[in-house]
């Protein structure tokens, strides 16, 4: 559901705002998340993933200093209908590709989910087309995931800090959203095992599908 959170957040306020404001309540959900997975994370891959990374945070946040506002919530809507777009025929794409591992495919990932991650905090898809092809056992692929967005969100930090996109004001005024944090990560785990997977992430691309088509028009 982390997915939703830009593309919403952005129907109200400018992107660039949005993405600074939506930063610490990620880091503080990122806590709780590698608490849940300590330790089984690949570190190898994890390691490799963040060179790319650091060439992708950079380039995004040139972008989001430098572009007007109007142009980054279009550029957001396209990144949002492109995941739609992937988690529509991710099966097809994944089950097409003959894969061999090769060392810059983890700098490529690592630069695609930087980019797309300081852009709009929607980094997944590289990651996680990347981390599949590894074949990794489930709980090491959730595990170097959490930890590489870990990592990724506070590297993120000083970027967004020297570019000026935290609201200072605007994020004490919301201290009050921290506990829901640790409840959301506590939910998300029970979700995982209680509800119907299909149906949820059917509801899911729904409601991104529509933030997307918003953010075109607005």
């Amino acid at each position: 559901m982390g997915f939703l959170l830009t593309p919403l957040v952005s129907l109200v306020m400018p992107v660039n705002q949005a993405v600074g404001l939506l930063l610490p309540i990620l880091i503080l959900a990122d806590i709780f998340a590698i608490a849940a997975y300590w330790r089984r994370w690949d570190n190898h891959h994890v390691r490799i993933l963040m060179v790319g990374a650091l060439i992708g945070v950079t380039l995004a946040t040139f972008v989001l200093t430098n572009f007007p506002p109007q142009t980054l919530k279009k550029g957001l809507a396209i990144i949002i209908l492109l995941f739609v777009v992937y988690r529509l025929f991710e099966r097809r794409i994944l089950g097409n590709l003959h894969y061999q591992t090769r060392r810059w495919h983890a700098t490529l990932a690592g630069s695609l989910a930087g980019f797309t991650s300081t852009l709009a905090h929607a980094g997944g898809p590289p990651i996680t087309i990347y981390l599949l092809m590894q074949k990794l056992p489930p709980d090491a692929f959730i595990a170097s995931s959490a930890l590489f967005f870990a990592l990724l969100n506070w590297i993120k930090v000083p970027y967004y800090y020297f570019a000026g996109l935290f609201d200072f004001r605007l994020l004490l005024s919301l201290v009050w959203m921290a506990p829901l944090a640790p409840l959301g990560v506590w939910s998300g785990r029970i979700l995982v095992k209680r509800v119907d997977r299909a149906m949820f992430e059917w509801a899911i691309i729904a409601l991104l599908l529509i933030s997307g088509v918003l953010l075109l028009r607005s």
